[in-house]
């Protein structure tokens, strides 16, 4: 792809994306339809997914940012749903929207319909965690979509695998295919084991964030790129390695969080944008070729190939849901589980660009030179299901989230274990405070010491106080109007330093040394509310 249409597909996307914040559209979703729309200006080049961009140079990234701000501890938890979701129905798609597709559509061989089956089968992780982030969805829920789409990825890639070399006359059986999911399974957990531990290593004794950062910038692409190397899931490598520095950020120093937190925001915005508006793109690129099933036929095979992908779902979930209930252990350690809950996950099955790169890889002959076995309309098909999925399912999501009436948080508990937990730190700062300042190789003056006090106890009485009244006149709370102060007051010092930048009183290298210290301390007074 030549520079300036990647430019103007970075940017245009961008633009998309952040007018979606102003509409109650998902942004996902616009994003979809304006590339549909697009797609037919003239003049808009063709955009072709490569699977040697997407899965190598994308789909890292998007894993590593999505799995970092997973849980791990909520992961491990739900690993019984988790796996039963993205190992089990996987293969259950791909072998029952396989078989629908060779009885559905005349003259499609099996080993092709299979094919299309295991294109289809993994719901997307970028598209699951975008719509799970602007729903709102119930912890446990997003927990488990999330968990799913971190890791189905692999076991349908490897499907893939095995029903190509089937269709391209290379040989497969059901023994073979089991062993290339083992190794590609066993093989990427290892290689993200092997890299974790090195990696946190380097990350916790670099001394400077910008090198941190740029560690973990190229983090995600050494991890799917040692684990391809070896023949393993170069996704679940990803994963392993994000989630374990995800659970152990907590032992990098403050200014790499802060930067890494910026950096991987942008990240992830510019990226998932650019996914998003590039799914729709496809439309003139899918059309192409695909000749005797033009019209009527083709829009029918694709509606009954989407609502197969809808019902197989529901087909798993609430059995595989169920089913494990009938242990008196598992109903005991989960409690009372009501029907909303599969439902949502039954719904929110929504593909994305992780399927169009796999169908994309689709090479044009099979064994002997002969064309792949209607290349073309497995294209076509997994560009619809893709679209159908996103429109009808994930605009249909929140409406039916709201419909259903989730119990939501409960903010005030939610505060009361915040300030508890404020308060045991607080107390264990104090103790250690104390025993500093008793050592005369730590003595302060006075006021300084009473201002280390200060600050813990503003720290400490400020979640509390969002338990209190609010002020009748603003409805804010004691909390919010302290730091609203604090930000007027950061503000005015601001335009000072600005005012003798300008007036050559001291120069751009002190001013930003300056702007850097009053925006640490911003961020430390104030947090926006979660």
């Amino acid at each position: 792809m030549h520079v300036m249409p990647l430019l103007l597909l970075v940017a245009g996307s961008a633009a998309v994306a952040a007018a979606g914040r102003r509409v109650p559209v998902p942004g996902p979703l616009l994003l979809v339809a304006v590339g549909l729309a697009v797609s037919y200006v003239p003049g808009v080049p063709d955009y072709t997914l490569d699977p040697h961009i997407v899965l190598p140079l994308l789909l890292p990234p998007l894993l590593y940012t999505a799995a970092s701000d997973s849980s791990y501890l909520d992961l491990r938890a739900q690993v019984r749903p988790v796996a039963l979701l993205s190992v089990g129905y996987v293969l259950f798609a791909t072998f029952v929207v396989g078989c629908a597709a060779y009885l559905i559509v005349p003259g499609l061989p099996l080993t092709a319909a299979l094919v299309l089956g295991a294109v289809v089968a993994p719901p997307d992780a970028v598209a699951a965690t975008a719509v799970a982030r602007r729903v709102g969805l119930p912890s446990r829920i997003t927990t488990i979509l999330q968990g799913e789409s971190l890791v189905n990825d692999a076991t349908a890639i490897t499907a893939f695998k095995v029903a190509l070399a089937a269709a391209v006359g290379e040989g497969a059986t059901w023994a073979g295919g089991i062993g290339e999911f083992l190794i590609a399974a066993v093989g990427g957990v290892g290689v993200g084991l092997v890299l974790m531990v090195p990696l946190h290593w380097l990350r916790t004794h670099l001394t400077e964030a910008l090198l941190q950062n740029t560690l973990s910038l190229l983090i995600p692409f050494a991890a799917y790129a040692v684990a391809e190397q070896v023949h393993a899931s170069g996704v679940l490598a990803v994963v392993v390695v994000a989630l374990h520095l995800g659970h152990r950020a907590w032992e990098v120093d403050f200014a790499t969080r802060l930067q890494e937190e910026a950096v991987w925001k942008m990240v992830a915005f510019v990226l998932e944008s650019a996914v998003f508006a590039l799914i729709g793109l496809q439309l003139p690129v899918v059309l192409k070729g695909l000749g005797d099933y033009a019209g009527a036929d083709a829009a029918r095979y694709a509606l009954a190939v989407f609502l197969v992908v809808a019902v197989a779902r529901f087909a798993w979930v609430y059995p595989a849901t169920f089913l494990p209930r009938l242990s008196a252990r598992v109903r005991a350690r989960e409690g009372d589980l009501s029907w909303k809950g599969p439902f949502v996950i039954g719904w929110a099955g929504m593909r994305g660009v992780v399927s169009l790169a796999i169908a994309f890889s689709i090479p044009l002959t099979v064994h002997g030179g002969e064309p792949f076995p209607e290349r073309n309309l497995v294209l076509f098909l997994t560009f619809t299901t893709v679209i159908g999925t996103l429109v009808v399912q994930g605009v249909s999501l929140p409406p039916l989230i709201r419909l259903l009436k989730f119990p939501g948080h409960d903010v005030q508990a939610e505060t009361l274990a915040e300030a508890n937990a404020q308060a045991q730190a607080s107390r264990a700062a104090e103790q250690r405070l104390d025993d500093l300042l008793a050592d005369e190789r730590n003595t302060l003056p006075g006021p300084l010491a009473d201002r280390l006090r200060t600050v813990l106890e503003r720290r400490r009485n400020a979640v509390w106080e969002r338990l209190g009244q609010v002020n009748s006149a603003t409805g804010e709370t004691v909390d919010d109007t302290y730091r609203r102060l604090s930000r007027e007051m950061i503000g005015a010092e601001r335009e000072v330093f600005v005012r003798l930048r300008d007036g050559r009183y001291i120069d751009d290298e002190m001013l930003r040394t300056l702007l850097r210290r009053l925006d640490l301390e911003e961020a430390a007074a104030y947090r926006e509310a979660t």
